[in-house]
């Protein structure tokens, strides 16, 4: 990878040092430091923890090239940040505020880790709550629909289709949307993927129903079948397990912060 690319990789990490200021480090000696700057070591964990922050945001482990670039980039923080702190700038009112709510994230992502690390997730109660889950699937219908500019001529293409007509004739000849190639198939889909007006008509059809009267979006109107509905497949559980375990860890640190706030003396001034 060239340098360019590396400087361009490693600019999150970078802001994120920067929120964080000249923080004191743990001390260091010569001969645990991965350099030292005007006489004063540079900890070897410290860089450690910004080289895996640079490496997960890269997505990979870097060369020992790269990491002895990062290196440079991380001297190149600490000395900006040393200049900073003579400058009198870490004691700007804005700054201070910056800093505080960076501390205050780092101490709440230990703090919540350690939370779940005491509470971990057991799997009796990974399969309650896909089932939870499953149950809250949207359903799936499938449907065709004709869409024309006016309200007249969707009436009268109602009227040949309660006569008898051919659906998919109909919408090949007469839509304009691109459905009309398919015979206005518009295959499964569930209601949030639709206009409010198209998806409201839709719910309140049987299978092989006709909307009674054209619906109007503001695509124009549409003449509605519903072909048939379904409930939502669900993918098996050893295959979510981990997304349902996520999913587990959130709802406890949503009762863990409820907690919180019941034990509080809480005066919101806004």
């Amino acid at each position: 990878m060239h340098r360019h690319t590396i400087a361009l990789a490693v600019l999150p990490a970078l802001l994120l040092l920067s929120a964080c200021g000249n923080a004191a480090s743990p001390s260091a000696s010569s001969a645990d430091a991965v350099a030292v700057i005007d006489g004063k070591p540079i900890d070897k964990a410290e860089f450690d923890l910004y080289l895996q922050n640079v490496q997960q945001q890269s997505q990979r482990t870097l060369t020992a090239e790269e990491q002895s670039q990062v290196l440079d980039q991380f001297i190149n923080m600490k000395l900006a940040a040393d200049a900073a702190e003579k400058s009198g700038i870490a004691k700007q009112p804005k700054v201070v505020n910056q800093l505080a709510l960076a501390r205050m994230n780092v101490i709440v992502d230990a703090g919540l880790q350690k939370y779940l690390e005491d509470h971990p997730v057991s799997d009796a109660e990974l399969k309650p709550e896909y089932d939870v889950q499953v149950a809250q699937m949207p359903r799936e219908y499938h449907a065709r629909h004709i869409l024309v500019e006016d309200k007249a001529t969707a009436d009268a293409i109602t009227k040949d289709l309660q006569s008898g007509a051919d659906f998919a004739k109909a919408a090949e000849q007469k839509s304009k949307d691109s459905s009309a190639q398919s015979g206005g198939d518009l295959g499964w889909f569930t209601l949030d993927t639709m206009v409010k007006p198209f998806a409201d008509a839709v719910v309140a059809l049987q299978p092989g129903q006709l909307t009674p009267e054209p619906v109007q979006s503001q695509f124009g109107w549409h003449v509605i079948k519903l072909e048939g509905s379904r409930t939502a497949a669900a993918p098996p559980f050893e295959e979510v397990k981990d997304r349902v375990r996520v999913i587990v860890q959130r709802k406890k640190l949503q009762s863990y912060f409820e907690e919180l706030r019941k034990a509080a003396k809480i005066e919101k001034r806004i």
